[in-house]
């Protein structure tokens, strides 16, 4: 990329291409890509990830070379390694940096919210009109780490799933869905100390859910009247919801009106720390599996730009 002088790099898109998310054929996808940015003249330069993680990298690498808008080519993963990889860059304040999606693998809950298809043509057409959202970004904390996301983040109920059925992904939102109730069976409810703002709830919980945008586990809407970018966590607590809860309201998971369920609170603030009580539940961010037990919550606002339809 040493052929690039600055300004033209400000100017132009810097690709990182996630060739294993999805199972279609990557090669051939990927000459129609080229050939749709060509098509709209839009500059880019490209990397492919090598490595579980390899984003957080690529970014870094990218920003300190100058390049201010980046791609993400790949599933929700994808984007969630990129995002972590600009707000941990230490060259540019993240509201300089913006962020463009092309679909591609089976997981893509956070374009959902936009309206973004998923489809080649109109994502890159998309990208041509760059039409920008500065969204906020979530940040995790547990006794280990730190990890941001941009969509959605949970723990109990969905970090379990997430666990379970990393092989399942690829088989689509219905297997997705059939195998998560059938886990219900198994899963084993724990008692959630949850504190915010002035109170604590300390409650038999299913999960508890931090959400930035409306849509995670394959389409399904767990928050409510979300804003992405009014400063607010969306919290979700679902409390004792069983097995036959969810199979009598499967509709009500997609359509987002599950949040009217008697088990099911909702709640918005800036700040969260969710403490069990009696395990030590898997926690996932924007579907990616971050670890287990304690987890404190903030909301950053404003803090990156996406281009949006």
């Amino acid at each position: 990329m040493s052929h690039f002088n600055k300004q033209s790099v400000v100017n132009s898109w810097f690709i990182i291409a996630n060739p294993t998310s999805g199972n279609r054929n990557f090669s051939k996808q990927w000459k129609e890509i080229q050939q749709l940015l060509n098509n709209k003249n839009i500059v880019y330069s490209f990397v492919f990830t090598q490595f579980s993680k390899h984003e957080i990298e690529l970014v870094d690498k990218a920003i300190q070379q100058g390049f201010r808008n980046i791609i993400s080519i790949g599933g929700d993963g994808t984007l969630h390694h990129v995002v972590n990889g600009i707000m941990l860059q230490r060259y540019t304040k993240t509201s300089d940096i913006t962020i463009a999606v092309i679909p591609f693998g089976t997981g893509n809950d956070w374009i959902k919210t936009y309206n973004i298809p998923n489809n080649l043509e109109k994502a890159v057409e998309i990208i041509h009109n760059k039409k920008t959202i500065l969204q906020d970004i979530g940040v995790l904390e547990t006794k280990y780490k730190r990890t941001f996301f941009n969509n959605v983040a949970g723990l109990g109920y969905d970090g379990y799933i997430v666990n379970k059925l990393k092989k399942l992904k690829r088989f689509g939102a219905i297997a997705y869905l059939l195998s998560g109730l059938a886990g219900l069976i198994f899963y084993k409810k724990s008692v959630f100390k949850i504190i915010f703002d002035d109170k604590t709830i300390e409650t038999n919980c299913l999960m508890t859910l931090f959400g930035i945008c409306k849509f995670s586990g394959g389409g399904m809407q767990f928050t409510k009247d979300v804003d992405s970018t009014d400063g607010f966590l969306d919290i979700t607590i679902a409390k004792n919801l069983n097995i036959f809860d969810l199979i009598f309201n499967i509709k009500k998971l997609y359509s987002g009106e599950i949040v009217h369920h008697k088990k099911v609170a909702t709640y918005k603030t800036r700040e969260i720390k969710v403490i069990p009580q009696t395990s030590k539940p898997f926690i996932q961010a924007d579907g990616e599996l971050i670890g287990t037990g304690e987890v404190s919550v903030k909301i950053i606002e404003k803090a990156v730009n996406f281009v949006v339809k």
